[in-house]
C-alpha cells in the first residue's frame, strides 16, 4: 500500500474474512484510500457489495476448490497488489472453545483450529502468491496473534489456538522465503491486530484493560498504516497494531 505508484497506476486490493468485524473494517478502509482501484471482498457466505469499488465473492479458504476459481476469476483482471487474510477461528458455539487445561485438548477440535488458522492461509498463499504483481511492491498479510509468540508464552493455556498461530507464523517466514525469490520487493507478514470488538473477542473482554478494546474500525487503519510502513527488510515478520515487531 506505500504509495510507489506511478501516474495513472492504481493498487487491486483482496481480502479474505470480509463477512468478520476486522475483515469487514479493511474492506471498508482500502475502499476509501484513493490509491485503492478494486477491493474484492472474500467471504464464505454471502456478501452485499456497498461501494463501487469493491466486488464480492464466495470463497471457503480451507477448500482449494474454491481459492482455485476465486483466483482465477480476480486474476482475469489482472495482477494484485494487496492480499489480506482476515480469518481465524478462537471459539464456536459447543464443539470449539480454547482450552484452559491439558486434560481439555480434544484431537478433533484441535484439526479444526489448524485448518482454519494455519492451512486456510497457506491454502490462500498458494493461489494468490502468483497473483502478485512483479517486479513492485506488494504485500502478502494474515492476521496472526501476539499468542502464538513461543517467547512471549508465560501463561500457558489456549493450546490449539496458540499452536495454530505459531504454525501460521512459521508458514509465513517459509513463504516469505520462496517469495523473494521472485520478487525482491515483495512482503509477506504476519499482523497482530490486537483486541477488537468482535465475535472472536466477545467471550473474552471482561479481561481487557481499559483503552484496548478496539473498534474494528480503528484496528483496521492501524493495520494498514502498519503495512504502510513495512519494507523488503520486514518479510517473514510479525507485528502488532502499533508497529512493533513479534519475537517468535
Amino acid at each position: 500500500m506505500r504509495a510507489e505508484l506511478k501516474p495513472g497506476s492504481e493498487l487491486r486490493a483482496v481480502v479474505f474474512g470480509a463477512g468478520g468485524a476486522i475483515g469487514g473494517a479493511l474492506v471498508d478502509t482500502l475502499a476509501n484510500d484513493s490509491r485503492i482501484a478494486e477491493v474484492h471482498a472474500c467471504a464464505r457466505g454471502h456478501l452485499d457489495a456497498q461501494m463501487p469499488k469493491v466486488a464480492t465473492h464466495e470463497c471457503d479458504i480451507t477448500q482449494a476448490g474454491e481459492l482455485a476459481a476465486t483466483a482465477d476469476a480476480i486474476g482475469a483482471g489482472g495482477a494484485v497488489d494487496i492480499v489480506i487474510v482476515a480469518t481465524g477461528v478462537l471459539h464456536r458455539k459447543e464443539d470449539i472453545f480454547p482450552e484452559k487445561t491439558l486434560a481439555e485438548i480434544d484431537a478433533g477440535r484441535m484439526a479444526e483450529v489448524l485448518r482454519v488458522n494455519t492451512v486456510g492461509p497457506a491454502l490462500v498463499a498458494r493461489y494468490f502468491l502468483p497473483l502478485l504483481r512483479k517486479k513492485r511492491r506488494n504485500v502478502f498479510a494474515a492476521l496472526s496473534a501476539r499468542v502464538g509468540s513461543i517467547s512471549d508464552n508465560r501463561l500457558g493455556g489456549w493450546v490449539s489456538y496458540r499452536a495454530s498461530k505459531a504454525a501460521l507464523n512459521m508458514v509465513l517466514k517459509t513463504l516469505s522465503i520462496e517469495q523473494a525469490r521472485r520478487n525482491p520487493e515483495s512482503i509477506v507478514v504476519g499482523l497482530h491486530p490486537g483486541t477488537v470488538d468482535s465475535a472472536l473477542s466477545a467471550p473474552f473482554q471482561s479481561n481487557v484493560p481499559e483503552g484496548k478494546l478496539f473498534a474494528p474500525a480503528y484496528a483496521a487503519g492501524r493495520l494498514l498504516q502498519v503495512i504502510d510502513g513495512l519494507g523488503p527488510g520486514d518479510t517473514g515478520s510479525v507485528f502488532a497494531w502499533d508497529g512493533s515487531r513479534i519475537e517468535p
